[in-house]
């Protein structure tokens, strides 16, 4: 399923969900909560992965959950690997764990693996989640997906929140406290409990890269530090606590090949089945969808919706509207009504062929007046897609190019559309990291984002045998 289809999926969603095991010390009622949550939360990150890796990542959870005391046991606890390109990793009440593959593969060794595990069964053992005030349960997870835009704040959200009420809003304290708990699970399962620092480390830097990348100074942290205590100083902290159990137990294991061998091939980025994102570009094969952004916008492809940002509150948004039984003025004036505007005149056309409505207002927003054009395409009987574009009064002009962008492919281009897969490699005589990153699939910084992904510095010297990861075009 398209991440564009999901959003219009969850409101056909019916979902029976069976309980998790009674696990000891958690009540009825939050075994409950979790498994209701769980479809729609699985459904709003991108879905389950399966197969080996997802396997593998289940089994490395519940060895690190039987760690959290009460008489926990291994299937008390449901640990799904997210097929979701964002960094992340959060748990709800009754022994729900997850984690994206786009975390995952920024780990390097199952150790680390583990304490990312370890940190979020840490939350649910401690229920930190009861303890938070005002956190919706249950059929409320999905307040605000809709990503709706108000007349009071137009700029300001064209993006959902969604999980984000389970995932973020702990407290400074339950998170020293999720870590302090995750690297005692560590040292109890027999992983080495300086993997826990490690990680964080790595978080830390892929964190300060993505803002770079995106302009930001590190101004924008990865979703899962975005509500945690600073990087530097939780490294600090539980690299300290590491080194007490250390010194108590002896070393212990890291099973990096276990863990690289797992990894080896799984996608990195977008998952090609739901729409590739490729600089300013997102093709979607499936749909047979082509749209293209102007110069200086950076895309993002999430579950609900394709979206564009650009310096000076320059923004898109293209989504998935049920065409089935309803014409494009009556889906217009649903998304009129979402953004929370009165339905301005909407004017009938085609685009690059494509059945098409249009329509433009001006509002008010916390930053200022503000104009909005909305374009509705008929993309097949059962489909319609919406776009909003919006940005300061007076400069909308430079975002409306996307709506003429839209268009479909050919049956070839969808064909020839590739993504990017982690590729584990051997470090080879007279290979160094600058010609192992020459070898990443990007246009752009590909030393930064070699040694961030492996956890490496730029004069570090390679030993033959060595392996690294990559990330390759296939």
């Amino acid at each position: 399923m398209t991440p564009m289809l999901r959003a219009l999926a969850l409101s056909f969603l019916i979902a029976s969900p069976a309980l998790a095991q009674s696990a000891p010390g958690l009540s009825p009622g939050e075994r409950r909560a979790g498994a209701e949550a769980h479809p729609q939360l699985v459904q709003e990150f991108g879905g389950a992965m399966s197969g080996p890796v997802a396997d593998y990542v289940r089994r490395v959870g519940q060895r690190i959950a039987v760690q959290s005391g009460g008489g926990a046991r291994a299937e008390d606890y449901t640990v799904t690997l997210l097929n979701s390109n964002v960094n992340n990793a959060f748990a709800v009440p009754g022994g729900y764990v997850y984690i994206t593959r786009q975390l995952l593969a920024l780990m390097n060794d199952e150790a680390e693996l583990a304490f990312v595990m370890g940190h979020e069964v840490g939350h649910v053992a401690a229920r930190h989640s009861q303890k938070r005030q005002n956190r919706a349960l249950g059929s409320n997870i999905l307040a605000g997906l809709a990503g709706i835009l108000t007349g009071s704040d137009l700029v300001g959200r064209i993006a959902g929140a969604g999980a984000g009420l389970y995932t973020l809003g702990y407290s400074r304290d339950q998170e020293r406290q999720a870590d302090s708990l995750g690297v005692r699970y560590l040292a109890g399962a027999g992983y080495d409990p300086m993997a826990s620092s490690d990680s964080l480390a790595a978080l830390g830097a892929q964190t300060a890269l993505e803002a770079r990348l995106k302009g930001q100074g590190g101004a924008e942290p990865s979703k899962w530090l975005s509500s945690h205590p600073p990087s530097a100083e939780r490294v600090q902290r539980t690299r300290t606590e590491a080194q007490t159990m250390l010194a108590r137990a002896g070393q212990r294991a890291t099973n990096r090949d276990a863990f690289l061998n797992a990894i080896d091939g799984m996608i990195y980025d977008d998952d090609p089945a739901e729409g590739v994102v490729q600089g300013r570009s997102f093709r979607h094969g499936g749909l047979g969808l082509a749209l293209d952004a102007p110069q200086g916008f950076t895309l993002n492809n999430s579950p609900q919706a394709i979206t564009g940002t650009a310096p000076g509150n320059l923004r898109f948004e293209l989504r998935a509207a049920d065409g089935r039984n309803a014409d494009l003025g009556s889906i217009a004036a649903a998304r009129w009504q979402q953004l929370g505007v009165a339905t301005p005149q909407m004017r009938a056309t085609r685009i690059n062929g494509v059945e098409a409505l249009e329509g433009t207002i001006r509002a008010n927003s916390q930053g200022g007046p503000v104009e909005a054009a909305l374009t509705v395409y008929r993309w097949s009987p059962q489909l319609a897609l919406t776009l909003v574009t919006i940005a300061p009064d007076g400069r909308l002009a430079g975002v409306t190019p996307v709506a003429a962008s839209v268009r479909r492919m050919s049956a070839q281009d969808s064909a020839g559309i590739r993504t990017r897969r982690i590729q584990v490699v051997r470090v080879a005589a007279g290979d160094t990291v600058q010609s192992l990153a020459a070898r990443m699939a990007y246009d752009d910084d590909r030393l930064a984002r070699f040694l961030t992904l492996n956890q490496l510095a730029s004069n570090t010297q390679l030993r033959v045998g060595d392996r690294v990861k990559l990330v390759v075009m296939r």
